[in-house]
């Protein structure tokens, strides 16, 4: 398995119910995960996130929920309507439903269908899917 150069660790309230967001409702799977740390690795494509349950390991100040606040993740999906749709099935709110957006960049416009949620803990998690604009 071929690590990211920079891979998020996520510190979360309840290790199961993170996975069941993650792995269940958004299709992450397991790389591999520790039991006994309350740990798991997941992935989605070429996405990788640690998830570990708040042991105070990593804590630098009292830990508040929503968790990450100031920051979101954005993850490149090929369908951001189907993993949409899942959360919405599983009775989930969205943080922003989904809009196209066009970035530049230098010469070129980069568009994107794109929506957000925040995970259990409150994590700003921001799915997009690429297209082609008009210059």
């Amino acid at each position: 398995m071929k690590f990211n150069a920079l891979i998020p660790e996520l510190s979360v309230a309840n290790i199961e119910k993170s996975k069941y967001f993650y792995i269940d409702v958004i299709g992450f799977k397991i790389e591999y995960e520790r039991l006994e740390d309350k740990f798991a690795f997941v992935s989605l494509g070429e996405v990788q996130i640690m998830l570990e349950e708040v042991n105070d390991y990593w804590a630098t100040a009292p830990l508040e929920h929503p968790y990450g606040r100031g920051v979101n993740f954005q993850i490149e999906v090929s369908d951001v309507e189907k993993i949409r749709d899942k959360i919405l099935q599983n009775d989930m709110n969205l943080f922003r439903d989904i809009s196209e957006e066009c970035y530049r960049a230098k010469d070129k416009l980069h568009c994107c269908k794109e929506f957000l949620v925040q995970d259990p803990d409150g994590y700003l998690l921001r799915f997009s899917q690429e297209y082609v604009g008009n210059s």
